[in-house]
C-alpha cells in the first residue's frame, strides 16, 4: 500500500461519524458497505469477504463500491471501525484501576467472540480510527494515578490485550497437550512414563470451567500490575 493510499484509508476512518449521522445519505454509504462486510466476516470469517461478495449483498455492482472505498484493505479498516463499537466510559465504574480494567477486558472480550474475525484482522501496520484508538485510551486511563510510567501503562495494556487475544476461543488459542480432544488426551494417556506430570495435572482438573484459563491469567497479571504499583 502506498503512503497516499494509506493516508486516504486513515482520512475515512476519520469521516465515519460523520456518514452515520447524516440526515440524507445516499443509498450506499461507507457504513452500509461495511456492515455488510460484517455480516458476511461473522458468518463465514473474512475468506468470505470480497468486493465482489459484498456488492452481491447490497445488489450493486462491484465499481459501485469503489466509489466509496478504494480496496478491500480500506474496507476491512472500516469493518474494523464499526465492528469495535464505541469505546466503553470506566469513568462510573468503581474501586481503582483493577475493576476498571477488568471491566475493559470482558467489553473487549465480548466484543471479540461476536466478531471472531476481529483478532486476526485487527494485527500488522495498519490504519486505525478513533473508535479503535479510543479503546486503547480507555484502557491506558484507567491506570492513571497508579504511579507506573507511560511505558508501563501502555505495556500492561499490551498485555492484557494479548491475554484476550490468546484465551478468546480454544480454536485459536493454539493446539496444547490439555486440549478438549480426546483422542490427543488419550494419546498421551498411554504413554504416561514420558508425560507423568501433564498425566497427573490433567487428572486434576475438578477446579477447572470453560473459562478458566482467561480467569486465572487476568488474575495474574493484575496481581502482578498490583505488586509492581504497590513496590512503587
Amino acid at each position: 500500500m502506498t503512503e497516499s493510499a494509506r493516508f486516504h484509508g486513515t482520512e475515512l476512518l476519520w469521516k465515519l461519524s460523520d456518514q452515520g449521522r447524516s440526515v440524507t445519505r445516499p443509498a450506499l454509504t461507507v457504513p452500509r458497505i461495511a456492515a455488510a462486510g460484517i455480516t458476511l466476516a461473522d458468518a463465514a470469517g473474512m475468506a468470505s469477504v470480497s468486493m465482489q461478495q459484498v456488492a452481491g449483498m447490497l445488489d450493486v455492482t462491484k465499481m459501485a463500491l469503489y466509489r466509496h472505498v478504494t480496496n478491500k484493505a480500506e474496507l476491512v479498516a472500516v469493518m474494523i471501525e464499526i465492528a469495535v463499537g464505541e469505546p466503553p466510559d470506566l469513568s462510573t465504574v468503581p474501586g481503582g484501576w483493577r475493576p476498571k480494567l477488568t471491566e475493559w477486558a470482558r467489553l473487549m472480550r465480548e466484543t471479540w467472540q461476536r466478531h471472531p474475525w476481529l483478532p486476526a484482522a485487527t494485527v500488522g501496520e495498519r490504519a486505525m480510527g478513533p473508535r479503535e484508538i479510543g479503546w486503547t485510551e480507555s484502557a491506558v486511563a484507567a491506570l492513571e494515578g497508579t504511579g507506573l510510567t507511560g511505558a508501563q501503562r501502555m505495556d500492561a495494556v499490551f498485555l492484557v490485550s494479548g491475554h484476550i487475544r490468546n484465551t478468546r476461543s480454544a480454536s485459536t488459542a493454539g493446539t496444547q497437550p490439555w486440549s478438549p480432544d480426546k483422542r490427543l488426551r488419550s494419546q498421551i494417556a498411554a504413554h504416561g512414563d514420558l508425560f507423568p506430570a501433564l498425566v497427573a495435572a490433567t487428572e486434576d482438573t475438578s477446579d477447572a470451567t470453560p473459562d478458566s484459563s482467561w480467569e486465572f491469567g487476568l488474575a495474574r497479571i493484575f496481581d502482578g500490575l498490583e505488586l509492581l504499583i504497590t513496590n512503587r
